[in-house]
């Protein structure tokens, strides 16, 4: 186990530097925005929808520019921090686990010019590389669910903020009022004992000084985004072979399908957070 980093954390890094996982999530997935897309059309290619968040997101974020520092927690791939970047100029810090999407990352933020603003850092978000008050914006996409101290997660990056400063995010999460043992088939899947809420991330958001300014719940583009990837993967698998492995194929094919059935039976939530740290 990496020095510093609990189970569930060393999960999710060994899984994500597998060359299965790379190879999938690159070809597949949305290739720089490797998160839940918002889609106008059910047909929309991953890639466009997947995009639309990371600008909607940004849209809720007041006076975004060259003095901006921003942590994105596990920053994927990095497509939020170059937008970020060559849209408003912000100073970036790419925080991420796996070595294998980083490289990836510095290697696509050299060629897009913009690695003067973007600094990728290996590490992980339960104990972020950084002082307090260090950020005057925290950045997650899709990426917090596979903390099993998620609680931590958000009181870090309320650390790491400064007075005043905001923190945004989505998360794959279970409706408030899920009831108990119907995920399994998808906690299994993805290696986790539970999943958070917005009721959860509402309380623990308060309890670290963090004020809410928006919570806009939208599982219906989880449910659109996971089916389009099922299908996306399906319709590729010929393109995919030698690059990813029949058995990881088929196992992301099952694991997806349990992802749009607790969707569509309302036991799943997904949406953008946006909370504020306080001034006093």
């Amino acid at each position: 186990m990496t020095e510093g980093y609990t189970e569930v954390v060393e999960t999710a890094r060994a899984y994500y530097n597998s060359e299965d996982a790379d190879q999938f999530y690159f070809h597949v997935w949305g290739g720089e925005d490797i998160h839940i897309g918002l889609y106008r059309t059910p047909d929309e290619p991953i890639r466009d929808a997947s995009r639309r968040t990371v600008e909607q997101m940004a849209a809720q974020i007041p006076g975004l520019g060259p003095q901006t520092r921003v942590l994105d927690m596990g920053a994927g791939y990095g497509g939020a921090a170059r937008y970020l970047a060559k849209t408003f100029s912000c100073q970036v810090t790419a925080l991420n686990l796996s070595e294998t999407e980083n490289a990836r990352d510095r290697e696509m933020n050299r060629a897009s010019g913009l690695d003067h603003l973007i600094t990728v850092v290996e590490g992980s978000f339960e104990n972020v590389p950084a002082p307090d008050a260090s950020f005057d914006l925290v950045w997650s996409q899709d990426a917090i669910l596979h903390s099993g101290q998620r609680a931590q997660v958000i009181q870090e990056a309320a650390r790491v903020l400064r007075p005043g400063g905001d923190l945004i995010f989505t998360d794959p999460m279970q409706a408030d009022d899920c009831p108990a043992g119907v995920l399994q088939p998808v906690l299994d899947r993805i290696h986790l004992d539970s999943l958070g809420s917005i009721g959860f991330y509402r309380e623990t958001a308060a309890a670290c000084g963090l004020q809410e300014i928006n919570v806009e719940p939208m599982v219906e583009h989880l449910i659109t985004h996971y089916g389009r990837v099922r299908d996306e993967l399906n319709s590729a698998r010929a393109q995919l072979t030698g690059k990813v492995s029949d058995a990881y194929m088929d196992r992301m094919i099952t694991g997806l399908g349990h992802w749009v059935d607790a969707g569509r039976n309302g036991y799943l939530d997904w949406g953008i957070l946006h909370f504020r740290k306080a001034t006093h």
